[in-house]
């Protein structure tokens, strides 16, 4: 389940495809699977598709009519690593890099499988063609409608591909020359989808060689191209970068909740500080663990984050390798009402885990989550997908802020106190955060560990 934001592509009269999106830098993208934006892309009516990198976002600040185009835009799709930090300056994650190169094969395999055909346009003469030939060979039963170079004239373009009856267009100009063409002559074009691809088409024809996976998985694609094109490139990745970087840092700053982001600098400064410290402690528990019962010592486990979005929670092993198989027959003897099962004498729990739960030690891992953005010092707990899928609406509201290592429930009592007044705990804490209140739970979490109150 999911709470971010939802955007409605009007897909004709009685039809729409809907996806999640989030804002980066005032700029409206995507945040969707591979998979879920093909099918949005090709469900009934007509799109313009664009894609947002560190480039698209320098190139916007100083052309007002790229600006406004992306704005106009149908979907703004997220490419690069750029766009994900910049995301993560401003506390949100991106589900998926949607770059032209990875998504558009993804795009025209499922096109084929459908029967519909594909126009290419751009590149230097003969560029489209070899681009074609390609493609087809990556994609059995592609049909390929007509191509077009870049250098022709734009009525001349536009009456080429309606002549060709072709359902996609992919357009190969670079930034930001492909966008304002499409923003011009989108109303003209009779194609379903049209897609801006940059240098796609030099990739498919050989004119450009791509980084190798290994490269790409690095997140490091850009030094790659770099090292191709030192001289064309340099200037946009190596000044084009830092001036990007430089821009998101000062858009969160300036835009984001300063109560916000004074709540993530805490929350990376303790951590990564306890990190140090505690970083020796954490290992030797890991092996202490090993030594007593069969098993990993790290315990990963789906939880439900900020806005919905699962995510792996960890913690050191304190039960049985198979504790969560035994866990449905044990919620009878739950200590606690509602929905949350805790119980004092849980018999999945190992010699060693009952001295963990004690004094809180099995949650030290979670400080990883923290320092990922998952999770933040102080918080509701992190609930389970099951419970979270019985929640009452009101319980629903928890989820507006990132879940906690401790909290105001954490802190009175843990399992003591029953579901509802957790509920109401953790709303209070929602509706009136701010870093001296964060504070106070903190002083009061080290207080809480060393009674023991509440913790089984």
């Amino acid at each position: 389940m999911t709470f971010h934001s939802q955007v409605a592509l009007q897909s004709g009269p009685n039809t729409q495809a809907v996806l999640p999106h989030i804002t980066v830098m005032g700029q409206s993208i995507v945040s969707a699977t591979a998979q879920a934006a093909v099918q949005a892309m090709l469900a009934p009516g007509r799109r313009c598709i664009s894609f947002l990198n560190a480039h698209c976002v320098n190139v916007a600040t100083r052309d007002p009519y790229y600006k406004a185009a992306l704005a106009r835009a149908d979907m703004v799709l997220p490419d690069g690593i750029g766009v994900e930090l910049a995301a993560k300056m401003e506390g949100k994650t991106i589900t998926a890099n949607l770059n032209g190169t990875d998504l558009a094969p993804k795009l025209l395999k499922e096109a084929a499988q459908r029967g519909l055909s594909v126009f290419l346009f751009g590149g230097t003469p003969g560029t489209a063609e070899r681009a074609a030939d390609t493609i087809c060979r990556q994609v059995p039963g592609l049909r390929i409608a007509g191509t077009r170079d870049g250098y022709g004239g734009t009525q001349g373009a536009v009456e080429a591909i309606n002549a060709s009856k072709a359902d996609i267009l992919l357009v190969a100009m670079g930034v930001p020359m492909q966008e304002l063409w499409l923003d011009q002559n989108f109303g003209q074009l009779k194609t379903q989808v049209c897609l801006s691809v940059g240098g796609l088409l030099d990739f498919w024809a050989g004119n450009v060689r791509r980084a190798p996976k290994v490269v790409r998985k690095a997140k490091a694609e850009w030094v790659w191209r770099l090292m191709m094109e030192p001289r064309r490139l340099a200037k946009r990745y190596l000044i084009g970068n830092v001036t990007f970087l430089a821009r998101a840092a000062h858009w969160s700053l300036t835009q984001a909740n300063r109560s916000a982001v004074l709540k993530r600098v805490m929350d990376l400064t303790l951590c990564l500080s306890s990190l140090l410290i505690l970083g020796p402690v954490l290992l030797i528990l890991m092996g202490l663990i090993r030594l007593d019962s069969k098993g990993p010592a790290l315990f990963r486990q789906e939880r439900v984050g900020k806005d919905g979005k699962p995510f792996t929670l960890y913690k050191l092993r304190s039960m049985a390798v198979d504790s969560e198989a035994k866990r449905a027959a044990l919620l009878a003897q739950s200590d606690r009402d509602g929905v949350c099962f805790k119980a004092k004498n849980d018999p999945r729990l190992t010699r060693l885990g009952r001295v963990l739960r004690r004094y809180s030690l099995d949650e030290l891992p979670q400080i990883l989550n923290i320092i990922k953005g998952e999770m933040s010092v102080v918080g509701p707990r992190p609930a389970l997908p099951q419970e979270v899928a019985v929640y009452p609406a009101r319980a629903l509201k928890r989820l507006a802020v990132k879940p906690g290592l401790t909290g105001l429930w954490q802190v009175s009592g843990r399992a003591d106190i029953g579901f509802d007044q957790m509920i109401e705990m953790d709303l209070a804490y929602a509706k009136s955060r701010s870093v001296l209140l964060d504070s106070m739970l903190i002083w009061l979490t080290v207080r809480t560990i060393v009674s023991g109150r509440g913790a089984y």
